[in-house]
C-alpha cells in the first residue's frame, strides 16, 4: 500500500524484451490501484513491472503511492511464478521509500492474481503479514497491449485497437500532441508510425508511456477520379443544408453532462479529451450572446468529503477559465461544486470526475 526511481532493477525491466516463448506472457508494465484494505476511503495507485525469470518464474518491482499524496511512496522487489489462472507474487524486499514518518509502515506478504486475457487485466488478492492493521487488500491492474493487426494497408482507413483503461493517445513521446482517448483510434497511415499511449487510470509518478508501432504495407492507393457532377437541379427545388453538429446546449434549460470533459485523479487538471467539447461550447455561447451558464463540478467517492467539495469547485472554475480564454465574458459564467454527493457510476470511475452545464434564466 502506502519512487521516483527503482534502481538498476527497474531499468532492466524496461529495457529487456518480453519473451515470446511464454504463451500469454504476463511480463511487462501494469498500472492500477490497491483498495479494499479495510481502511475507509483508502486507495493506493500502483505500477507493477514484471520480467521473466527461470521456467515459469517471474520477478519485478511494485511501486505504490498513497492516494492523493504522491510524496509518500514505496518500491518493493517482487518474486513469484505463474499459476493455472494467473500469477502469485511475494514481497521480497523494500527497495526504496519516500515520505516515511515514525508512525508509518507498508504492508507486505503475498498477492495472488487472476488474469483476464480479453481485458489484459490482473485482479489480485493480497494477504499481508499481521503487522499493525495489515490484513488484506485488492489490486486491479491493466496493461496496454495492441489487440488489432500490427500492419495496416497504406492509405486505407484502419481502426487500431488496444487494451488498457482510460487510454490516452499521443503523437509524440513528450505527450505534447494529443490524438484521441479510448481503446480505439481510427486513422489512415501512409508510413510506419509509432503512437505513444498512457493510462489515465490511477496515474502515478511512475506511470509508463507505452509506444505502439504500426507497420504499413503496400503503396498508397492512387486517387480516384471523381465522377462528373450530376445535372443541376430544377430552379424550384429546395437545397438541403448540410447537417450541423449536434449542439451541446439544448433549447430548454436542463443540466447537460459533458462526457469527454474529465479530470486527472485528485486534481482540477483537465484531460486532453476535454478541449473539443469545450471549444464547441464556446462557439455556441458566442452564437447565443444573451445566454448565461452555470458550471457544476463533481468528484468520485474517493478521499475525504470536504476535500472533494473543494476539488469539485476547482474543477468548475477550471472549465470557466477555459471558456474565458476562448472569449466568453466572465459575467456570463457562474460555478458551483457538489463534491462526491452525486456520482453517476459506482466508484472509482473517471466518469464521475465530471462537469455539467446548465442555462441560467
Amino acid at each position: 500500500m502506502k519512487s521516483r526511481f527503482w534502481y538498476g532493477l527497474g531499468a532492466l525491466l524496461l529495457a529487456a524484451p518480453a519473451p515470446a516463448a511464454l504463451a500469454q506472457s504476463l511480463t511487462g508494465v501494469w498500472q492500477g490501484v490497491e483498495s479494499e484494505t479495510g481502511k475507509p476511503n483508502g486507495y493506493w495507485p500502483a505500477v507493477l513491472r514484471l520480467q521473466k525469470s527461470k521456467g515459469t518464474d517471474v520477478f519485478g518491482v511494485l511501486y505504490q503511492e498513497v492516494g492523493g499524496n504522491p510524496g509518500v511512496s514505496v518500491t518493493f522487489q517482487m518474486q513469484g511464478g505463474r499459476t493455472a489462472t494467473g500469477l502469485r507474487l511475494e514481497h521480497e524486499s523494500k527497495l526504496n521509500e519516500t515520505g516515511r514518518s515514525l508512525r508509518s509502515y507498508w504492508c507486505d506478504g503475498s498477492i495472488t492474481f487472476t488474469y483476464d486475457p480479453a481485458l489484459e487485466k490482473l485482479t489480485g488478492h493480497a494477504t499481508y503479514r499481521l503487522v499493525g492493521d495489515c490484513s488484506v487488500g485488492t489490486f486491479t491492474f491493466y496493461r496496454i497491449k495492441l489487440k488489432s493487426p500490427a500492419t495496416v494497408p497504406a492509405g486505407t482507413e484502419s481502426i487500431i485497437r488496444v487494451s488498457g483503461r482510460n487510454v490516452l493517445w499521443y503523437a509524440d513521446a513528450e505527450l505534447q500532441q494529443p490524438l484521441a482517448a479510448g481503446n480505439t483510434y481510427r486513422t489512415k497511415l501512409s508510413k510506419t508510425t509509432t503512437f505513444y499511449l498512457k493510462q489515465a487510470y490511477y496515474p502515478t509518478e511512475q506511470s509508463p508511456v507505452v509506444p505502439i508501432t504500426i507497420q504499413v504495407s503496400g503503396a498508397k492507393p492512387a486517387p480516384v477520379t471523381p465522377p462528373p457532377p450530376p445535372p443541376a437541379p430544377p430552379a424550384d427545388s429546395v437545397a438541403k443544408a448540410p447537417a450541423a453538429p449536434a449542439p451541446i446546449l439544448p433549447a430548454a434549460p436542463a443540466p447537460v453532462v459533458l462526457p469527454t470533459v474529465l479530470f486527472q485523479l485528485g486534481t482540477p487538471e483537465l484531460m486532453p479529451t476535454a478541449a473539443p467539447a469545450l471549444d464547441q461550447l464556446a462557439t455556441e455561447l458566442k452564437a447565443r450572446p444573451t445566454l448565461r451558464l452555470r458550471i457544476a463540478g463533481y468528484t468520485d467517492k474517493i478521499g475525504e468529503p470536504d476535500k472533494n467539495q473543494r476539488l469539485s469547485e476547482q474543477r468548475a472554475e477550471a472549465v470557466k477559465t477555459y471558456l474565458i480564454k476562448a472569449g466568453i465574458a466572465p459575467e456570463r459564467l457562474s460555478t458551483i461544486g457538489y463534491g462526491d454527493s452525486r456520482p453517476l457510476h459506482p466508484s472509482p470511475d473517471a466518469r464521475n470526475r465530471r462537469v455539467e452545464v446548465e442555462e441560467i434564466k
